[in-house]
């Protein structure tokens, strides 16, 4: 494709204000984007499969690929270990195709100190009231894990203008148009 730059993406935002579903719509839209699969130490959820999904590790096997510098980026959120494996990356970066990773706030800082033409996009949700309800919804939050996840959403969202582009997610469709629009533009350059 002519004029036609790989960028790394790196897309962020609280739990609950639809990473997971822009991703994958932009990924249907946009196939030859690259994504990784994340590792962590929480239990699968339901219909969650080992290499796909995530990679599930124990705390034990997580710490030692930490020690032995195997993520590019990791966190510890919501009482569990989440990170992006190097290998991960640099095989889908190597392909010559852009790369969408779906990481929480602290590893996206992480991944722009490792790679500083990674593009950082924020998933805003419209409001707080509007996230509380996302996640109520979901049905898989205890009233604890919901009180953690909207002080870790407010935290988050603090922290958006450091993003290079901020997508509000108050409308599904218009938010995938607009984020395929920062891919294409950073694309460009």
């Amino acid at each position: 494709m002519s004029g036609y730059t790989p960028k790394l993406f790196v897309i962020s935002g609280p739990s609950g204000a639809g990473k997971g579903t822009l991703v994958a719509r932009i990924r249907d839209r946009y196939p030859r984007l690259g994504l990784t699969v994340s590792a962590t130490t929480r239990e699968p959820r339901e219909g969650e499969i080992d290499g796909k999904s995530y990679y599930f590790l124990t705390d034990e096997e997580f710490s030692r690929r930490v020690e032995a510098g195997e993520f590019v980026e990791w966190a510890h959120v919501h009482g569990h270990c989440y990170g992006t494996l190097v290998s991960e990356v640099t095989s889908k970066l190597d392909s010559g195709s852009s790369l969408v990773l779906e990481i929480d706030v602290q590893g996206a800082f992480q991944v722009k100190e490792r790679f500083p033409d990674a593009v950082l996009v924020f998933i805003m949700p419209p409001s707080l009231a509007i996230l509380k309800q996302r996640l109520s919804d979901r049905g898989t939050e205890t009233d604890e894990s919901l009180t953690l996840r909207m002080a870790n959403a407010e935290r988050e969202m603090a922290l958006a203008d450091r993003y290079d582009d901020v997508v509000v997610n108050d409308d599904l469709e218009r938010a995938t148009g607009e984020l395929l629009g920062v891919i294409e533009k950073h694309e460009r350059n």
